[in-house]
């Protein structure tokens, strides 16, 4: 029996798509994932309909969507359930090598042999942070180890750089800005120092006296482009070790980001485009097409491991809710996605449904920016999302609500359990259940460093009374 393929999965953390050059954006972030994507496939309109990390990677993982995995939550208590398998579990019975890198602790990352971490953070107290140069460190020295094993290798990738903070190293700090950060006559950056539960951490990272919004904009390009050169050095080591011919290479995100955007500020919440969109790259000489791009409909997170696992030529016996993505770009006959269900838990507790041509949120408590409980966008004529138009259009709103209604009760019949957004009624750790104001939401919702904001994610993370005692001290 031949080798089977490997699998080089890179999973780029608050990536959306429309800040790549590759699709399209006005600055040349991402030229070297430009270049390596002409040889394979670039799906257009992939989406990651459950965000943030958690359930984002816990729907890439296991093929599921978030009725399947039963995660909606960044803070999800207790491990992934086991009602569920997950990529790395499905290739390590099948002889594969799996190694996690960055991703240490989290629920979705269960199943694989071995986990290396590297410094993904930051502060501008500290200097610039080389995230794609400390991932590369511990990486391509374990991308060689797997390359010389005789087994094939599942080797899964978490950067971090879009992520906040947004620190690229000197010269793309300055890239794409060409201004004065500090001009005392612009005040965009005013409502953003004035939204306590984050002005403490943004100050741990911006420059001091810095006032220009578009300045931050630029760092969080700059580090996709500092990210991108790091990124093409693996590229180098694939080929450079002879193993670019048997190697399966995905390029994804478990969600975007908001910039200045939606008073979201530089961070992954709110259901607007700019955190659903996400890149969806795949190459594998000889069986992925090269030099195609698919936009015939909706392409989701749970289509990712029923995809690897067709091109791997792998039946894992496991009936997933995601389809593999091979017929479609292949040409062969496909029936797109034209409308799906999407859900956050990362700040907000919210869900909603989104159509060609419509997005319907709606909050299932009230939250800490004192938005609407009901948002409306017509996303072809508004593509921004700028204009609410709920009150405007309430037949809409009932025809939308309808839709996302009858999808949940038919998910829930499917699986036998409550939507999860129903459940996880304590997903802000605060254990006070939901929040009765937005008011209560604003004062209770904090994050004071990038220290604090890595404990969000890390399973070593003080239990969550603890934790806000400790945040609340930071606010002092």
């Amino acid at each position: 029996m031949s080798k089977l393929p490997n699998v080089l999965l890179l999973g780029i953390d608050s990536l959306r798509s429309d800040h790549m050059s590759l699709y399209g954006y006005k600055r040349l972030t991402t030229p070297h994932i430009d270049r390596f994507a002409a040889g394979g496939t670039v799906f257009e309109k992939h989406y990651s309909p459950s965000i943030p990390t958690t359930p984002g990677y816990a729907s890439m993982f296991t093929g599921m969507d978030c009725f399947g995995t039963d995660v909606v939550a960044l803070r999800h208590k207790g491990p992934l359930g086991d009602h569920v398998k997950t990529l790395a579990e499905i290739l390590g019975e099948r002889g594969y090598n799996t190694t996690c890198v960055g991703f240490t602790g989290n629920p979705s990352s269960r199943g694989f042999d071995k986990y290396l971490d590297f410094s993904g953070w930051g502060s501008y107290e500290a200097g610039r942070s080389p995230k794609a140069e400390n991932l590369n460190d511990v990486a391509i020295p374990e991308l060689k180890r797997l390359a010389a094993e005789d087994k094939p290798f599942f080797l899964f990738l978490r950067h971090m750089d879009p992520h906040s903070p947004y620190l690229p190293p000197g010269p793309f700090e300055r890239l794409f800005y060409g201004g004065n950060e500090t001009d005392p006559d612009n005040r965009s950056l005013d409502p953003i120092y004035a939204f306590k539960p984050f002005a403490d951490y943004f100050r741990s990272w911006f420059p001091p006296d810095c006032t220009d919004a578009e300045y931050v904009n630029a760092q969080y390009d700059g580090a996709i482009a500092y990210m991108d050169a790091a990124i093409a050095n693996l590229f180098e080591t694939v080929e450079a070790l002879g193993i670019e011919e048997e190697t399966l290479i995905v390029i994804t995100s478990d969600h975007g980001e908001t910039l200045d955007e939606h008073e979201c500020y530089f961070d992954h919440h709110g259901l607007y485009e700019c955190t659903l969109t996400v890149p969806l790259v795949l190459r594998y000489p000889g069986k992925v097409p090269a030099g195609k791009r698919i936009d015939n409909g909706y392409t989701l997170q749970k289509d990712l491991t029923p995809t690897i696992l067709d091109l791997l030529g792998i039946d894992a016996g496991v009936a997933f809710d995601g389809r593999s993505l091979m017929p479609l770009a292949n040409g062969e006959t496909f029936e797109p996605v034209s409308e799906f269900y999407i859900t956050e838990c990362t700040w907000m507790r919210k869900h909603g449904w989104r159509t060609p041509e419509w997005k319907l949120i709606v909050a299932l408590e009230p939250d800490f920016h004192g938005k609407p409980p009901v948002e409306l966008y017509n996303v072809v004529k508004d593509p921004l999302e700028l204009n609410n138009v709920a009150d405007a259009e309430p037949e809409q709103v009932l025809l939308l609500t309808a839709r996302m209604e009858a999808f949940i009760a038919r998910r829930e019949s499917e699986t036998g359990r409550t939507a999860p957004i129903y459940t996880n009624t304590d997903w802000h750790g605060k254990g006070t259940g939901p929040f009765q104001s937005s008011e209560e939401a604003y004062e209770a919702m904090y994050i004071g460093s990038p220290k604090s904001a890595e404990k969000l994610q890390a399973k070593d993370a003080k239990p969550a009374a603890e934790q806000a005692k400790s945040e609340e001290a930071e606010a002092k």
